[in-house]
């Protein structure tokens, strides 16, 4: 049987190398995501700045079980704790603030690229003094090398410093070099005082330098007890955390967006396999009728057939491992590059994921195996020769159930869409829903397109005549191939325009909501680590500004009966807000915004429980408690539900500690000249740039917009599997049909008229598939579009779907008339013997 199924292998090459592709892609397609998956769920980084402290104690980045947002700094007094420990050589405390030095007034660095540190951890990458000395006291500093060499800076100069949002001056003590690890910033070393008193008298991490001859887990041990919940204890990969506070809550968004995707890949890989290796199957119905009519039975044939499928799935998956890996590695670099989550985080892509990724190949193909060649299997030679010739039979009680079971589920998740409120999940939801539903509709193909070819049949006769006739016979009398080439497009189409819409759409309202909630007609941004206090009133003194409103985002949590609950907090400036911000008060006064106070819409107010005069239990996203006092009530928005603060209260919770951008109102009618005072403005202040405010619609909404590019990404790689399934399926169809083609023309057809007809089903083809996948690609577009815009019809352009129908229209002819055309050029008799 195995020389048998290897012969088989051989001499049916084209349809066996499509199923060998779609089970090869598949696979590395499911491993890529699988990789995402356990990255996620991993979330590791490796050491950089602290390469050189085996264990490191950082404050804890959870409250309860959820991720906090900004770093939850520590007591210094834990330092002195961690020393005494036994089995402790060292221990070293540690902070990260924003330093930027300039140059004739210019930052040397980019946007949160320099920090600086107490010098007594530099030992912890480590550095060391490369020329000069330590930093003594307060306004001394040692520069890295490379930093002091875009300075021009040596021993004994003077450096000027942003620190704080404010310039200072500093004498330079030292030069020092990167001895080991990888810290990608430049590094600034102040005096530990003077880098304490910067951090807010609080600390960062503690490396931890074990005693000769004590093991790193040992000393992790005794470090844990010594702190107990005060403190979090890091070892091995995990260490680099502590270098990147508020990487956590990307963990849950990283995850979320693999088992997304990753199920509909999963699905979407499982549907194209089996297609394809079905479809070879039911090529070979006569083969298989011609093998049980010399004797063989049908345990035989089914071992043939398991055979053959054996070595192609073993073959594509061991082959799939490595690009797998690869694929899954480009998607983490795209959600690198889009911010989803920090670069210096490992990509990990262990058995587990490769694991996966071979069963589902392997399930896949052995459930294709089972259900289309049991038929052939079990049929008796005679009747098996006679539905070869005559056609296949497509239905059976098991394959309509499967498709209601897609199509229910698809439906019900649609539902389930219109059902939620606005929030970043939605599209876990919406987005499957085309995928199952495209699934259930390729099921019923055959029925479905022997139905609309009946509808059809009278335009196609009345302008294609002879041509239009044949390819009517043929797919009357074809429908299961036909369909077989209408699923996958189907499946194309409807992925495609349900997800490209989607996202247009979210784009759409998202800036369009931002866009219309500011009010200020410019905003100034700091990449030196945020705005000193004294800069909005200077801002304010502007003539031409009517108003100018500090502005800091981030996200905490509301305290509820049932947990956590996530919030978008918002700081602003109560003496500019209202000029700044579309904040409609319904009750209380935003200009009661300072010291301990909130203001929240009217819908959150009642969905927490409080009204004007209550206080809000809530923690910031470093995790610090409060209990704001709720001075004003706002009419609901809801693109955009933060609760506001004032900024001065909410910064110091935030990773710089200042805030980053300033709203700026102008006055009707002021023209260029404010613009050219502001930009004047932002030149004195070190850092600065000016914008209009329509450029925050960018930044806003944070969680679906880093995801825009990683959406597109996988989109594409979704729908480039499908592209292949569909020219896999099309050419091996067309490739089969050889020796038709060859007796239409042996009986008087022309090659111009067997194209013609060809043509023709290539547009009964598009026009069924077309009208299946948009019906599918509805069930995601409708009910996303009625939660965020209340309208049945989606935000973006016409030409994405022109597109997206256009290209599967390309790859309808270009897989069917080419290899057409290619066969056609051997004489009609040789064809006909070759088949």
């Amino acid at each position: 049987m195995w020389q048998l199924a290897l012969r088989t292998l051989k001499f049916r090459r084209t349809s066996f190398v499509a199923t060998f592709l779609a089970m090869f892609l598949g696979a590395a397609i499911v491993i890529g995501c699988g990789g995402l998956m356990e990255t996620g769920v991993r979330m590791a980084a490796d050491p950089q700045r602290l390469a050189g402290a085996p264990v490191v104690v950082t404050g804890e980045q959870t409250h309860g079980t959820t991720a906090l947002t900004e770093r939850h700094r520590i007591d210094p007094d834990l330092v002195a704790a961690v020393a005494k420990t036994n089995g402790v050589r060292t221990a070293v405390g540690d902070v990260s603030v924003p330093a930027t030095v300039l140059k004739d007034g210019k930052p040397l660095t980019a946007k949160s690229d320099s920090y600086g540190h107490g010098w007594a951890s530099a030992r912890l990458t480590p550095y060391t003094l490369a020329v000069g000395g330590s930093p003594a006291a307060g306004g001394e500093v040692v520069l890295d090398s490379g930093l002091a060499q875009r300075a021009g800076a040596r021993p004994g100069s003077t450096v000027d410093i942003v620190v704080q949002g404010t310039t200072r001056q500093f004498r330079v003590s030292g030069i020092a070099a990167q001895q080991g690890g990888h810290n990608p910033h430049a590094a600034v070393f102040f005096t530990d005082d003077e880098a304490r008193a910067f951090a807010g008298g609080r600390i960062d991490s503690i490396g931890v330098l074990p005693a000769p001859g004590r093991s790193d887990a040992a000393v992790a041990d005794a470090v844990r007890s010594a702190v107990g919940d005060r403190a979090e204890v890091l070892t091995g990969e995990q260490r680099g955390l502590a270098e990147l506070p508020g990487t956590l809550p990307s963990k849950r968004t990283v995850v979320i967006l693999a088992a997304v995707f990753g199920s509909s890949v999963v699905l979407i890989v499982m549907f194209g396999v089996a297609s394809t290796l079905g479809l070879s199957l039911q090529q070979r119905a006569r083969e298989m009728a011609l093998l049980r009519a010399v004797g063989s039975t049908p345990r035989q044939l089914r071992r043939m057939i398991l055979t053959e499928t054996a070595v192609l799935s073993v073959g594509s998956v061991l082959l799939a491992l490595l690009p797998g890996w690869a694929i899954g590695r480009m998607l983490y670099g795209v959600l690198t590059s889009s911010g989803v989550v920090s670069s210096e985080i490992v990509y990990h892509c262990g058995w587990i994921p490769m694991a996966v990724g071979a069963v589902v190949t392997v399930l896949a193909a052995a459930g294709a195996t089972r259900f289309a060649g049991r038929k052939a299997a079990r049929t008796e030679p005679v009747a098996a020769l006679a539905e070869a010739t005559a056609g296949t039979s497509w239905f059976s009680v098991p394959r309509l159930l499967l498709a209601l079971f897609f199509l229910a589920n698809g439906i019900g998740l649609a539902i389930a869409t219109t059902t939620m409120e606005d929030s970043p999940t939605l599209a876990s939801t919406a987005g499957p829903a085309s995928v199952l539903f495209c699934i259930g509709l390729a099921l019923l193909a055959p029925g479905i397109t022997k139905a609309m070819v009946a509808v059809l049949r009278l335009p196609v006769r009345a302008f294609s005549g002879l041509s239009g006739q044949l390819a009517l016979r043929n797919a009357a009398t074809a429908n299961v191939r036909m369909a077989g080439a209408v699923a996958p497009i189907v499946l194309l189409i409807g992925i495609a325009t349900g997800t490209l819409y989607m996202q247009s759409t979210e784009d759409h309202v998202s800036r369009a909501s931002y866009d219309k909630n500011i009010l200020a007609q410019y905003v100034l941004d700091s990449t030196t680590g945020g705005f000193a206090p004294g800069v909005v009133e200077k801002v304010r003194a502007t003539p031409g500004v009517t108003a100018a409103s500090e502005l800091v985002v981030t996200r905490g949590f509301v305290d509820r009966s049932g947990g956590l609950a996530d919030a978008d907090l918002r700081g602003v400036s109560a003496e500019g807000v209202r000029q700044s911000l579309d904040l409609p008060v319904v009750s209380g006064s935003l200009a009661a915004l300072s010291g301990d106070t909130v203001a929240l819409s009217d819908k959150k107010a009642r969905e927490y429980g409080v009204k004007v005069g209550d206080r809000l239990p809530m923690h910031f996203g470093d995790g610090t408690a409060a209990r704001p006092t709720v001075v004003a009530l706002y009419a609901d928005n809801p693109k955009q539900e933060y609760l506001t603060l004032p900024a001065a209260t909410l910064a110091p919770h935030t990773g710089d500690g200042l805030p980053h951008q300033i709203l700026v109102r102008t006055a009707p009618g002021s023209g260029t000249e404010v613009h050219d005072r502001l930009a004047a403005l932002a030149a004195r202040v070190p850092g600065t740039e000016l914008d209009v405010s329509s450029s925050l619609a960018g930044r806003n909404n944070q969680i679906q917009q880093i995801l825009v590019s990683a959406n597109y990404t996988i989109v594409a790689m979704i729908v480039g599997y499908a592209a292949i399934t569909v020219v896999n399926t099309l050419v091996s169809v067309t490739r089969k049909r050889s020796a038709e083609f060859g007796l239409q023309r042996l009986t008087g057809a022309t090659r111009a008229q067997v194209i013609a007809m060809l043509s023709v089903e290539g547009v009964l083809i598009a026009v069924i598939a077309t009208v299946l996948g948009t019906i599918a690609s509805a069930t995601t577009i409708v009910p996303y579009s009625l939660v965020k815009s209340d309208s049945y019809l989606p935000s973006g352009s016409i030409g994405i779907y022109l597109a997206i129908v256009g290209g599967s229209l390309l790859l309808v002819f270009g897989a069917t008339l080419l290899p057409s055309w290619r066969g056609m050029r051997n004489p009609a008799v040789d064809t006909v013997k070759a088949a």
